[in-house]
């Protein structure tokens, strides 16, 4: 085969099959530190999708060094999972590793009993506030003791690598940063001291091991925090670990404090590979790229231009496992993309939950949402192409169900072209697309431009409709409201409105930041214009960062509540909120609008009021549910069910998952 992304590739005599390798990523779906049959059932469905090597974790190496919700590697009590686990994935056609990580002053007393996190200085972080107990030279040896003795399980439970992660702003990271460590001791100081701990560490496993396993370290290629080590630093590293024995590294980018994004949606495809290549220009050992690689074709253009050895392919996979399989058979016009929202993976994990996936409500249920073929099909009439009603008509389809699906509109997608309008969001547009040729794929028959009424009912004699009609924008109850300069955020962000150049956007919700955001982006370079005006020196780079960031209009953004943003996930918030500020948007919190004028917008804050100038208003107050059908099916007596926003407006993970779980419930009984 001449594909590059499916030429094998040896790690340490380790023969992988291609070069997709899936990162280690905290799944909370350990118990006690246990492995669970819910997490069996994930990494056996990411095995058969075809991945060269998949590596879990990261799993403890200590008491201090995770929560009870990570893979367990500090006991032996551990080995008969951690077994179990080796061999679902080996069994499924994949390689196997463990990353070991001590997660250091980003964990938390809450999670340890009470017991104070360590770290190689007495230096809070800005996630946990906590400040952890700085480590004494006994504290270090057990520490790296501990990772030694953790790798050792590892390969005793039959698995073919071992990982350490030595990035991310964990302990070994710590170790190396200067914004982390104050030590004077020989760990502390010179980058060579600073760097010592980590190598220590390497050289424990590696003897624990042996010479013929493959070790791999996971490191920064940028932290991204100022005053932290440089990229050249970083390279410097890598360079000690390949001398120390390491066999391959996977390249990641950040810490969790920085301020930068990186697994955003607004994050471009492939953008940090940069990274892995200045690191692949200093050693000769396999360099393992990540980060927002979504799409084969990012993949090979990233090894065929010798950025990488091999490509890390995470979150794409929980979406699609069928990701490689599909790329290899060249069916990747059939690949459900990550959106990279986070609201399934990382917000879960926020929130003490198994990892989910808005783009695949399977994920996380294995076990449980298993699609089977039913033994009576069944004729399922499914009302809106929103997310809800694609993603209903997809399962039942799946399960060989007879299914229709009627839109009124003139396409399909719904909310999500809304959603993927403002910039950085356009994954959202591409969700749109592949559920729509999944729908293509199964048959599904589809009608657009047409409503649903009784008429239509009495033809198609559904044995159960799916109704999912979506929502509509609130229109409230302001004094002025109907004047011809006041526009829904909808038909903005559909292209159906235009504004002038002072706007007020009322509502702070998700969707008036979008808009916000929108707007201000508009008149700013494009990314082809500031790589011209910067190549050729035309202006100061803080002139272009001037232009980049401050657009044509002047946005305020006008919020009841206390703050913005709410039900953003907390993934996407921080980093909405960043951009908020980075754009020049005026933000009015607990603020009331009492009327919109010709002339502008009437505040209320604090008991005072402020007329505020504008020339558009544009609504973003919420939605309610459009779900006039509901009535008729009652009266006919036809089964239904409701979801999405048509049952309660919600986020699309909401209305994705709510659709499938309809559809799972068409070949039950009671139905």
């Amino acid at each position: 085969m001449n594909d590059i992304l499916f030429q094998p590739i040896s790690i340490n005599g380790l023969e992988l099959k291609n070069r997709i390798y899936m990162p280690a990523m905290h799944m909370n779906m350990a118990r006690k530190y246990e492995v669970t049959d819910q997490l069996l059932a994930f990494y056996a469905e990411r095995a058969k999708g075809g991945a060269g090597m998949i590596s879990v974790g990261y799993a403890t190496v200590d008491e201090r060094s995770g929560n009870p919700g990570n893979i367990g590697a500090h006991q032996d009590a551990f080995i008969p999972g951690l077994a179990r686990l080796a061999a679902v994935i080996k069994e499924n056609g994949a390689r196997a590793a463990v990353q070991l990580n001590h997660a250091g002053r980003y964990n938390h007393s809450m999670l340890m009993g009470g017991k104070r996190p360590v770290a190689p200085s007495a230096i809070a972080s800005r996630l946990t506030r906590e400040e952890p107990q700085e480590l004494d030279q006994e504290g270090i040896e057990q520490a790296i003791a501990a990772f030694a003795a953790a790798a050792g399980r590892v390969k005793q439970a039959g698995f073919d690598a071992v990982e350490i992660l030595a990035g991310t702003g964990y302990l070994i990271s710590s170790f190396l940063s200067p914004l982390t460590n104050r030590r004077s001791d020989q760990y502390g100081g010179s980058f060579e001291n600073r760097a010592r701990f980590g190598l220590e560490v390497i050289a424990a496993v590696r003897k624990v091991v042996g010479p013929v396993y493959p070790l791999i370290v996971r490191m920064n290629g940028n932290e991204f925090m100022q005053g932290g080590d440089s990229r050249e630093d970083l390279q410097r590293f890598a360079q000690l670990l390949e001398q120390a024995g390491v066999d391959a590294l996977c390249i990641n980018v950040g810490w969790h404090e920085a301020r930068v994004p990186q697994i955003v949606t607004e994050v471009p495809r492939g953008i940090y590979s940069y990274l892995a290549r200045g690191i692949k220009k200093r050693v000769s050992i396999p360099v393992i790229a990540s980060h927002r690689i979504n799409d084969p074709a990012i993949a090979r253009k990233m090894l065929v231009d010798g950025d990488c050895d091999l490509v890390a392919i995470g979150r794409a996979l929980i979406a699609d496992p069928q990701f490689p399989e599909k790329a290899r058979q060249g069916r990747e016009q059939e690949i459900i993309h990550c959106v990279a929202c986070g609201q399934g993976c990382f917000d879960n994990l926020f929130r003490m939950q198994a990892v989910e996936c808005l783009c695949n409500p399977q994920a996380g249920h294995e076990l449980e949402r298993t699609i089977r073929r039913s033994a009576a099909p069944r004729k399922v009439l499914v009302i809106g192409g929103g997310p809800a009603g694609m993603s209903a008509a997809i399962a039942a389809a799946e399960q060989g169900h007879r299914v229709r699906l009627f839109e009124q509109g003139d396409q399909l997608g719904g909310q999500l072209h809304l959603a993927g309008a403002p910039p950085g969001r356009e994954e959202f547009t591409v969700l749109a697309a592949d559920l729509e040729q999944q729908l293509h794929l199964l048959g599904v028959q589809v009608f657009l431009g047409q409503a649903v009424d009784q008429a239509v009912l009495a033809t198609q004699q559904p044995d159960l409709v799916v109704l999912a009609t979506g929502g509509e924008p609130i229109r409230p109850n302001i004094p002025g409201v109907e004047l011809p300069q006041v526009v829904q955020a909808w038909d903005l962000l559909a292209g159906r409105a235009e504004v002038g150049r002072r706007v007020v956007v009322i509502g702070g919700g998700a969707v008036g930041v979008e808009t916000a955001l929108m707007l201000a982006e508009e008149g700013t370079l494009s990314g082809e214009a500031l790589k011209f005006l910067l190549v050729h020196g035309a202006e100061p780079p803080e002139e272009l960062y001037r232009l980049a960031t401050k657009g044509i209009r002047q946005v305020t953004l006008v919020e009841m509540l206390d703050e913005l943003g709410r039900n953003f996930g907390r993934t996407t918030r921080w980093g909405m909120l960043l951009d908020v500020e980075k754009a020049g948007i005026t933000t009015l919190t607990e603020t009331a609008v009492k009327a919109i004028r010709p002339e502008g917008v009437l505040l209320q804050k604090d008991g005072a009021e402020q007329l505020l100038e504008a020339d558009s208003v544009v609504l973003a107050v919420g939605t309610r549910s459009s779900n006039e059908l509901e009535r008729v099916l009652q009266v006919r007596g036809i089964p239904y069910k409701l979801v999405g926003d048509a049952s309660r407006p919600a986020m699309v993970f909401d209305a994705v998952h709510q659709g499938f779980m309809a559809a799972m419930a068409v070949s039950m009984p009671d139905t």
